[in-house]
């Protein structure tokens, strides 16, 4: 982005007030407000521009191998205004890198897509708090072995978890055996019912 004179003097006006704090007069907030207004139609123009080249580089990938020279054209300046190729852009330069122009643009490819790759992964694990090193997936990186469980011995116990009471008394090999006489009592005999007499006498 390119500054015009009057526009670098409003430009470095504002950084001088943004460092030492001063009143401002109507004329110098009407300047910075066009400044602000002419970087933000600045943005919105570059992000049209930026469309209009992919959706240009897209025609000219489907229409390979007979639209290459436009289309190689068309990816380099999309890589230098910040582009990160794709699995699409990736694969159609691997069948073309017998033409020494693509296969140069495939290498240049490969490590941009690697780093697109590799900060992504940094910034889902500083979202997680997870603390692995980022392992990039799909470019070419073998994938870690998964980590076996094993059964600790001891189960839970061994864990530290707390054990359960123990069982009042002795143990059930040092308790005494029991007699007959306690474990089958002697059955009591039944009262004969009295005598016809007594019970009309009473």
């Amino acid at each position: 982005m390119a500054f015009s004179a009057d526009e670098l003097r409003v430009l470095r006006g504002a950084l001088a007030i943004a460092l030492n704090p001063a009143p401002l007069q109507d004329e110098d907030v009407q300047d910075c407000l066009r400044l602000a207004e002419s970087v933000d139609e600045a943005v919105r123009e570059a992000g049209r521009l930026r469309a209009f080249l992919l959706d240009d580089l897209t025609r000219y990938r489907e229409a390979l191998p007979g639209s290459l020279a436009g289309y190689l054209g068309l990816l380099r300046d999309a890589l230098t205004a910040g582009y990160d190729p794709g699995v699409d852009d990736l694969a159609a330069l691997r069948a073309l890198r017998a033409n020494p122009a693509a296969a140069e643009l495939l290498a240049r490819c490969q490590i941009l897509a690697e780093r697109s790759v590799r900060a992504r992964l940094a910034r889902v694990s500083q979202a997680t708090g997870s603390t692995a090193p980022a392992t990039p997936v799909g470019v070419g990186a073998a994938l870690a072995p998964r980590a076996r469980l094993l059964a600790l011995p001891g189960g839970r116990a061994a864990a530290g978890e707390p054990k359960p009471n123990p069982p009042s008394g002795p143990p059930p090999g040092d308790r005494p055996v029991p007699k007959p006489s306690e474990v089958f009592p002697p059955r009591r005999r039944p009262v004969p019912p009295p005598p016809p007499e007594e019970r009309v006498a009473g």
